[in-house]
Formats: C-alpha cells, sequence, structure tokens
C-alpha cells in the first residue's frame, strides 16, 4: 500500500502558525536530537492521528501547548490531511478533521470538527483494501474480528521500547489484545489466507446450514417412505378384507407392481366393495315398527298390571269392612242376650232400671238388627272379583307374550341392524382406508420425486467440497510456510548487514509466539534467549525490514509502504549525543559508530531496491557525524537548538 508520512503538524492553543515537520517520500528521513526535544513524541502523534484507541502522546509540554495533531500522507487518491483534537483530561477523543485533495494546504488553525474518527477508520480500511469480513463466521468481534488498518500498525511502528525489545517484537504486542489478534492476523497479511479464503468461510458456513437443513428435510421425507414401504403388503390385505381386492389376490413381490396395485385400489370405485343401503331399508322400517309395538304393548302391560293391583286392593278392603261390622255386631249381641233375661219376670235385676233402662235397651237391640240387616244385604265382592282379577291375569300374560315376542323380533332386529351399521361403517372404513392410501401414495411421490432435492443436496454437497479446498487448512499451513521461508529468506540475508552475534545462523519466524528463533547448529534459541542489545536490534530491523520487503512484493498489500524507528542506535551509545555539549565525555567507539553506520546503510539500501515504494523515518540520538553520506538518508530536522514544540509555544 503506498502510503507514506508528508507531514507532521501541531497546532498551537495561541494564534501562533502551526509547526510543521516536513518528510521525504521514498528516502530515509532522519530526525536527529538531544534527549526531551520531542522525538519519541513523533510514533504517537501519527498513530493518534491515524485513529488509535487512546491518545498516548506524552502528558507535558506537549499536550499542554497544541489543541490539534495532524499528519498529510500521500497516497494513491493524493494527499490526505488526517487532524485529531487534543483529548484534554479524557484519554482519547473521537474529533477529527479530514481534507482531501492532490496537495493539501495545512489549515493556520481548526475551528471545529468535520468528521469522526470512526470515519476516518473507514476510510483508511477503503485505502488498504481491506475485507470487511470476520476470520470466524460464528465470531461475534474480539479475536476473530475483520482485519482493520490499525492492526497493520504492528509492522510499521518500532517505538524506543519495543526497536531492542528481546520480549515483544512488534508493536502493541505486549498486550493480549493486540497480540491475540496479531497471530489472527498474520496468516491474512502473509497471504495464506485471502479475501476469496475468508468469503468462501462466510459461504461455506452458509452452505453447510443449507446442506443440513435438506438433508433433514430428505431424511423425514425418506423414513416416512421406508416406513410406509414396509407397511405396503397390509395395505394389500386390507383392501382384500374391505372387498375391495378379490380374495384370492397375490401380492406382487416386485416394488413397481405393488404401487400399480395400489394405485388401482385408489382408482377403483369403493360404493362396490359394501352391501346397498337401499337393501336395508325395509329391515330398518320394520325395526322402528316393532320399536314403536313394543312401546305400546308394554303400556298395555302396565295398565293390565296396574287393574290387577287395583283389583287385589279392592277385595283387601271389602274384607276389611266386612269383617268390621261382624265386630260391630258381636258387640252388639249383647243387648239381645239382656233382652231375653228382661223376659224373666219381676226377679230379673234388669228390671230394676226402670222405664228408662228398657229404653236404652231398645235401642240396642234395634240397632243390633239393623246391623244385622246390614250384614246380610253386604254383598260378596270375592264372586265378581274373581273372575275380573282371572280375565285381568289373562290379558296381562297375553300382553306379556306379546311383549316377548316383540322384544325377541327386535333381538333379531337388531342383529341385522348391527350388520347393517357394519356395513355402513365399512362403507365408511373403506372410505378412510381409500384417504389414507392416497396419502400415502402422495407422500411416496414426494419421496420418489425428491430426486431433485437429492440433486440439490449432492450439488451443495459438490460446493462444500469446492468450498473445503479454498478454506483447507493444511493449503493455508502450507501457503503461510511458503511465505515464512521467504521472510525468513530475506532476514537471514540481511542480518550479516548488522551487528549480529551469529551473522550465518538463520532464522524462523514463529507466529504463535510473535518472535524468531535462531537456528544455531543443534540450538534453537528464542530471541528472548540471547543475550546482548545489538543482537534484539539486528533480529528487529531485519526482520521488519524483511516484512516490508515481502509486502512490497505483493501486489495491492494493505500494510502501508512506511517504517518508524526511535532511537535504534541506544543499545550503543544512549546518552552520549544528550550530552554532547559536555567536553569531557570519552570519545564514541569506532566498532559502536560502525555498527550504527550499518543499521542506517542497510535502511538506506532497502530504501534503493524499493525505488521510491518505501519510506523510512528514523528519529534518534546519533548525529549526521555517525550516519551522514549514505545514499538514500538524509537529514529532516536535528533538533539540538530546537524541538518538537517551538519554545515560543511554552508558557511559564
Amino acid at each position: 500500500m503506498y502510503f507514506q508520512l508528508r507531514k507532521l503538524i501541531l497546532w498551537p492553543r495561541t494564534d501562533a502558525p502551526p509547526r510543521v515537520v516536513d518528510f521525504t517520500p521514498g528516502v530515509v528521513n532522519v530526525i536527529s536530537g538531544a534527549s526531551k526535544t520531542g522525538k519519541s513524541a513523533v510514533i504517537p502523534i501519527v498513530d493518534y492521528c491515524l485513529g488509535a484507541d487512546k491518545c498516548a502522546i506524552p502528558v507535558g509540554v506537549i499536550r499542554e501547548n497544541c489543541s490539534w495533531f495532524g499528519i498529510v500522507v500521500d497516497t494513491i487518491e493524493g494527499q490526505k490531511l488526517l487532524a485529531r483534537r487534543e483529548p484534554g483530561d479524557q484519554q482519547k477523543t473521537g474529533d477529527m478533521v479530514l481534507l482531501e485533495g492532490a496537495e493539501v494546504e495545512v489549515p493556520h488553525r481548526i475551528e471545529e470538527k468535520t468528521t469522526n474518527v470512526d470515519i476516518v477508520k473507514a476510510t483508511l480500511n477503503r485505502l488498504a483494501g481491506l475485507t470487511g469480513l470476520e476470520f470466524d463466521p460464528a465470531s461475534e468481534g474480539g479475536y476473530k474480528s475483520r482485519p482493520s488498518f490499525r492492526d497493520l500498525m504492528a509492522f510499521t511502528f518500532q517505538p524506543q521500547n519495543i526497536v531492542a525489545n528481546p520480549d515483544v517484537m512488534f508493536f502493541k504486542a505486549d498486550t493480549t489484545e493486540h497480540r491475540e489478534k496479531l497471530k489472527t492476523l498474520f496468516p491474512y497479511i502473509l497471504g495464506a489466507v485471502t479475501a476469496k479464503v475468508m468469503q468462501a468461510r462466510f459461504e461455506l458456513d452458509r452452505v453447510s446450514r443449507v446442506l443440513r437443513r435438506k438433508e433433514a428435510e430428505l431424511r423425514n421425507v425418506t423414513s416416512a417412505t421406508s416406513a410406509w414401504r414396509l407397511e405396503a403388503e397390509t395395505w394389500i390385505r386390507q383392501a382384500v378384507e374391505l372387498g375391495l381386492l378379490p380374495p384370492n389376490q397375490d401380492i406382487p413381490t416386485d416394488w413397481l407392481d405393488v404401487i400399480d396395485l395400489l394405485r388401482r385400489i385408489v382408482a377403483s370405485n369403493s360404493r362396490a366393495a359394501h352391501p346397498s343401503l337401499a337393501g336395508l331399508d325395509v329391515g330398518l322400517a320394520r325395526l322402528e315398527t316393532l320399536r314403536r309395538e313394543e312401546t305400546d304393548v308394554a303400556g298395555q302391560l302396565t295398565e293390565h298390571r296396574q287393574k290387577l293391583n287395583e283389583l287385589r286392593r279392592l277385595l283387601e278392603s271389602s274384607e276389611a269392612y266386612g269383617g268390621a261390622m261382624r265386630i260391630q255386631r258381636d258387640r252388639l249381641a249383647l243387648a239381645d242376650w239382656l233382652r231375653g233375661l228382661n223376659a224373666g219376670g219381676d226377679n230379673d235385676p234388669l228390671t230394676a232400671l226402670g222405664d228408662a233402662g228398657n229404653e236404652r235397651l231398645a235401642q240396642l237391640c234395634e240397632s243390633l238388627d239393623a246391623l244385622e240387616l246390614q250384614l246380610r244385604s253386604y254383598p260378596s265382592l270375592s264372586d265378581t272379583l274373581d273372575k275380573e282379577v282371572i280375565r285381568q291375569r289373562a290379558l296381562a300374560e297375553e300382553t306379556l307374550e306379546r311383549l316377548t315376542e316383540i322384544r325377541r323380533e327386535i333381538a333379531v332386529l337388531e342383529r341385522d341392524s348391527q350388520a347393517a351399521r357394519d356395513a355402513v361403517n365399512r362403507f365408511d372404513q373403506t372410505e378412510r382406508f381409500l384417504g389414507r392410501l392416497e396419502q400415502a401414495l402422495r407422500l411416496y411421490d414426494r419421496a420418489d420425486q425428491s430426486s431433485g432435492l437429492r440433486e440439490e443436496i449432492a450439488g451443495l454437497r459438490a460446493q462444500m467440497e469446492t468450498l473445503q479446498r479454498i478454506v483447507s487448512e493444511a493449503e493455508i499451513r502450507r501457503k503461510l510456510r511458503n511465505a515464512l521461508d521467504r521472510i525468513e529468506n530475506m532476514a537471514s540475508r540481511l542480518i550479516p548487514q548488522l551487528d549480529a552475534e551469529w551473522p550465518d545462523a538463520p532464522i524462523n519466524l514463529i507466529i504463535d509466539d510473535l518472535t524468531v528463533k535462531v537456528l544455531r547448529g543443534n540450538r534453537d534459541d528464542y530471541l528472548w534467549e540471547i543475550g546482548s542489545g545489538a543482537n534484539w536490534l539486528a533480529y528487529h530491523i531485519a526482520l521488519t525490514l524483511a516484512l516490508q520487503k515481502f509486502f512490497l512484493g505483493e501486489p495491492h498489500h494493505p500494510v502501508p509502504g512506511m517504517l518508524i524507528y526511535d532511537q535504534p542506535s541506544q543499545v550503543y551509545f544512549p546518552k552520549r549525543v544528550a550530552h554532547d555539549d559536555e567536553a569531557d565525555l570519552p570519545p564514541l567507539k569506532d566498532q559502536d559508530i560502525a555498527a550504527v553506520r550499518k543499521v542506517f546503510a542497510l535502511f538506506g539500501e532497502e530504501i534503493g531496491a524499493a525505488k521510491g515504494r518505501l519510506q523510512i523515518i528514523v528519529l534518534d540520538h546519533a548525529s549526521e557525524d555517525v550516519w551522514g553520506g549514505l545514499p538514500g538518508v538524509e537529514l529532516i530536522e536535528e533538533w539540538r537548538e530546537k524541538a518538537l514544540v517551538p519554545f515560543g509555544w511554552v508558557t511559564g
């Protein structure tokens, strides 16, 4: 990706003009200066303007005296000015300004924002040509989220705490979040995982879900059809029982013949398989007549029984009445006896009662005579009622016999009616059977016509095979190994040009650990196992340059063609130039100067080989006396009597 820094801009809080540091594309840009002049703030300023999540610009003079920070970069679309507001007491702010054009003029002041950091990030992602897909279709952000321009800064910046660090090789790889994301990003950056592969992963995930759904649908249809095929003989036997097929019907052995037979059953007339309902009307009418006659006869029988019961009660009442009269007669018989005694003369004791007593006795005798007359005139009911009882009993028996005959006939007709109901039920059963058989045949036809579904499944499987070849982990590992071999070979050719302890020992880039391993005979040593800052610096520079050579060799690679190193010479003379005004310091050692000069010379060679597509910026204590005269290496500014922030801005 063609992306080179042209200007670094600081806008003051006062009305003074902005501070602009100009850079030259396609060369090694060196800013040399003493300590505390702002060299180490350059990378954080550039990073902040490129959409960093938080502001890492050092607090103090720079943050207190600047209101906005900005950069101007060259891209294939022309120049772009990216400016971002100083966040104040916050960790960051999303307020930004984006200006675009063939050549962007730096404004004297920035009054207000014109965009925000998210839009700037989207613009940078578009410039880099990064895919918008996630690394994993099932991921929801995190380490497997889509690659972004921000992730590419790991290959661009080598700040002071990284450039010679034995434990951390890449920018911000000292935090878990960036470290894990960088591991995920590496295969994509090295071309082993391309946008096509990521798209194939998403397509494979979609096709897999569709295939599982189609296969489940086919299994359901097939299992239902298989179970139905096992019941085919049962269907035929039921058809025989229902009269849809002749009793001597043989069950075909060939499945197609079975299907044809079942289709003929469905096409047959179901009414021919059951008795005619018209023939059942006479029996049903007779049964209805008998039901009515049964009701009438049962009523007559009840009437006769009621009459017999009443006659019996009448006889019982008559006998009770006659008995009561006879009791009265027996009691009044005393009066007759007394009257006989009175006829005995004066010696009869009752004579002494006088006329009143005799009159009373005469009344009793008259009552007795009347009762005797009533008893003699009381009819004898038994003779007349017995005849009626016999007659009613005969009628009841005749009625009961008729009722029994009716019920016997009803029972016979009910059996006939049950047969009729069975015939009707058999008709309904036949209709239901034919309906179920027709539905079953439709299900079979659906399964039989599932060849389209099977073809669709076969197509999905073939598509999956194609996609699986694209996303093949083995193929990805092969491509990754090829890319790593190229990078390791490039780095191994660069190391002898630096001050490494084992210049001829090849190295391996270990992605899982984000570091290098030095292969020395029977020993494989990780970078953190090797001593000396000179070794650490050599492997950092060799690997970052090798990665840039690899990126430049790939068409339309997203990583910017820009490297910024902060104080690579610190391992040789970290404080020497910072106190260059002290005359009593010992002179620089020739071997240290030579080692530093090798670093700058290698930068110049790689810049020349890149033919303007790579820009290197070095922020260092070392003065031009150390690295001067090297091709491709230019001094941009020297901060000894000046600094990044003009002295006139500093208040107090």
